[in-house]
């Protein structure tokens, strides 16, 4: 299983630590540290469309217009810490976020 983050994030933080908790060997990816490939970057968007951007985010707020009307793919790629997080890849599953129903899948 690897969660797609970065470490500062509160969520990732609790998902990492509910997911070992239930026994899931978990791989922490931090997306500023070590950033996606493109092919990533084009599976994780394949996978969510648009709605692996955060546009409630301070970093998507801070984009020049033309980086907010280009493509997710552009949009990550410039600032990997406008994903929604976490991204978590679990037995070639996805899921975005850490609510209710992602918990329930990977509990």
């Amino acid at each position: 299983m690897i969660l797609y983050g970065i470490p500062t994030c509160d969520t990732c933080k609790k998902a990492i630590k509910a997911l070992e908790a239930a026994g899931h060997d978990v791989t922490f990816r931090d997306v500023r540290a070590d950033p996606l490939s493109e092919a990533e970057i084009d599976k994780i968007v394949m996978e969510f469309g648009d709605r692996v951007v955060n546009k409630q985010s301070t970093t998507y707020r801070g984009f020049n217009e033309f980086l907010k009307a280009s493509e997710p793919e552009a949009q990550i790629a410039a600032q990997p810490a406008v994903m929604k997080r976490p991204v978590i890849e679990s037995e070639g599953k996805w899921f975005l976020g850490w609510d209710e129903a992602v918990q329930s899948a990977l509990m």
